[in-house]
């Protein structure tokens, strides 16, 4: 079967692992996300994952510490968050590498460009954690820097909305679907699905973003394997 795409990097918010509840892992929700991650992957795609932390903290939004300590908090929420994937994934015969920005040998490989892209040819999942390893940047930036990094065909965006809209769909019942839009027009929007500095670095790469509802089963074997338009697309 020839497949949509070779290699793609999947950007995972903390949210979406919080599934029903408003912090931490709901195992259902991830145990969801990582059979269908390994239904595509036994297909022979190559997957990178990139993973927030938005269900443990939010660094951006922890108004009362200092904002890189903040940050710093944020990048470690998203290596447990990318150990509880691991877990998953491997215990449904996936073999999985987390390689984190922030060096902690004892359970996570360091990030290695190089090293990720032969995990990747030996068909094994990469999930990056730990951001970019410096404060002030959001895990969308790192999704399109690794990205970037190993040469990804596209990146996409697993949210719990159908694709991109003009205005948040949850406040204005006329919201309008974008099934595709440029970058420029992102931008010039101010869409809050990816920030500016994400939007621009796909841009420069020429990578499209794609944006669709991971919680709906089997849309990501659509996507990917049966080829069928899902979601929104940003080129």
């Amino acid at each position: 079967m020839d497949c949509r795409y070779k290699r793609v990097l999947l950007k995972l918010s903390g949210e979406i692992l919080a599934g029903k509840e408003r912090f931490g892992l709901d195992y259902d929700a991830v145990r969801g996300i990582c059979a269908e991650v390994a239904d595509v992957a036994a297909h022979g795609i190559q997957i990178a994952m990139v993973v927030g932390g938005g269900n443990i903290i939010r660094g951006a939004q922890t108004t009362s510490i200092e904002r890189a300590q903040a940050d710093y908090m944020g990048m470690l929420g998203t290596v447990i968050n990318a150990l509880a994937l691991q877990d998953v994934l491997e215990s449904l015969g996936r073999p999985t590498r987390v390689q984190s920005a922030i060096e902690m040998r004892q359970i996570a490989e360091t990030v290695i460009r190089r090293r990720a892209i032969r995990h990747l040819e030996k068909e094994r999942i990469v999930i990056f954690a730990a951001g970019t390893g410096s404060p002030y940047f959001s895990t969308d930036t790192t999704a399109a820097l690794r990205a970037s990094e190993i040469g990804a065909e596209c990146v996409i965006k697993a949210t719990k909305v159908d694709g991109i809209y003009d205005k948040d769909p949850a406040v204005y019942p006329d919201a309008v679907k974008l099934p595709q839009i440029t970058y420029m027009d992102a931008l010039r929007m101010q869409l809050k699905v990816m920030d500016a500095a994400a939007f621009s670095l796909c841009q420069d790469n020429k990578i499209p973003i794609i944006v669709f509802d991971m919680l709906r089963k089997g849309n990501l074997r659509r996507l990917l394997i049966d080829g069928e338009t899902i979601g929104s697309t940003v080129c």
